[in-house]
């Protein structure tokens, strides 16, 4: 048997040391040391030899696999380096090249406008707060003098998750939480997310508005006007023609629509403003006194007004996009624009 591991030996020395890849030498491996290799078959025929034969049999065969599992190691190894200095070669990075430009991101349109109307309205000293987008019906509607029966509720097609639990559809939900919890005076806006069952080229499913309301002793529709037109000056300049048109909310009385000159024709006429010369831009009014009476303020003692407007619609207006499906599209080429 030891005879028989020499020769083996040589000949597996030979075949590995002839063998050109990594490939090969494997192969050649598995065939003399593998499980079912020719070094497992002579372990096999140990077991028929004399007992006084046996030790030195096995010693032989152990040292005739560690001498092809060296030589095996010693070739795989010089395969790995040649491939990594291969690989070095081809692959060299050139340090004094200039590196990647990571390209900036851009504030979204919707943001920009957001951001600019908190900073006016801060200016103008009114406080932030924010409120659940999963709202109760109660502060959606019923504390905003909208019974479960007043067919106002159809001007706004609801998400309802059950009879009590909805996605409230205007930030003006935030107006009863904070006079419930505060007195006044108050001078508050509320920017958030809200969520109507509508969607073309000039609503969606999602959009953002801001809900802003003052109260305190006195107040006037006058100071309404006031705060209304400062806004919307800084907001598209000093030289926009801004107008008040009565309107119905229910929960303001009286109740106003706010329009702007056309910031497209100036006034003179377009398909945007559909040839009147004037865009809809919020609508506002003098706090309902049912609203009043709800969060536990006395109407014959506290005035206020109120007012909301669609974040999209005023960035649509100043940035010329004539759909709003664009803000939500992620388009890259679109959002690079701003």
């Amino acid at each position: 048997m030891i005879e028989k591991l020499e020769n083996l030996l040589k000949e597996a020395s030979s075949e590995i040391s002839k063998a050109d890849s990594k490939e090969k030498v494997l192969l050649l491996k598995t065939r003399y040391v593998g499980r079912k290799g020719e070094i497992a078959s002579f372990l096999k025929d140990l077991g028929g030899l004399p007992a006084e034969e046996r030790k030195a049999a096995g010693e032989a065969i152990n040292r005739a696999k560690d001498a092809i599992e060296k030589e095996v190691e010693r070739l795989l190894a010089g395969f790995d380096e040649r491939e990594k200095a291969l690989l070095l070669k081809t692959d060299r990075v050139d340090v004094t090249l200039p590196g990647r430009r990571v390209p900036l991101g851009k504030r979204h349109p919707v943001t920009q406008v957001m951001d600019s109307v908190e900073a006016i309205f801060s200016g103008l000293g009114f406080d932030i707060a924010e409120g659940p987008e999963v709202e109760l019906d109660y502060y959606n509607f019923e504390a905003l003098n909208l019974p479960k029966d007043h067919p106002a509720r159809d001007m706004q097609d609801t998400f309802y998750i059950n009879e009590e639990v909805l996605l409230r559809t205007h930030t003006s939900a935030v107006q009863p939480r904070v006079m419930e919890r505060e007195r006044p005076p108050l001078r508050v806006i509320a920017p958030g997310t809200v969520y109507r069952r509508d969607s073309d080229i000039t609503h969606t499913p999602m959009f953002h508005q801001v809900e802003g309301f003052m109260v305190d002793k006195g107040v006037r529709f006058s100071d309404l006007k006031g705060i209304l037109t400062q806004f919307l000056h800084e907001l598209f300049g000093e030289n926009t023609g801004i107008r008040f048109r009565p309107s119905f909310f229910p929960f303001t009385e009286p109740s106003a629509e706010v329009d702007i000159r056309c910031v497209i024709c100036s006034g003179s006429g377009c398909r945007v403003c559909k040839g009147s010369g004037w865009l809809e831009i919020l609508g506002a009014g003098m706090i309902h006194p049912e609203v009043f009476r709800t969060v536990k303020y006395d109407p014959e003692e506290y005035t206020g007004f109120a007012f909301g407007l669609g974040i999209e619609r005023i960035a649509m207006l100043k940035f010329g996009i004539d759909d709003l499906r664009l803000f939500f599209e992620n388009d890259i080429r679109f959002l690079r624009q701003f």
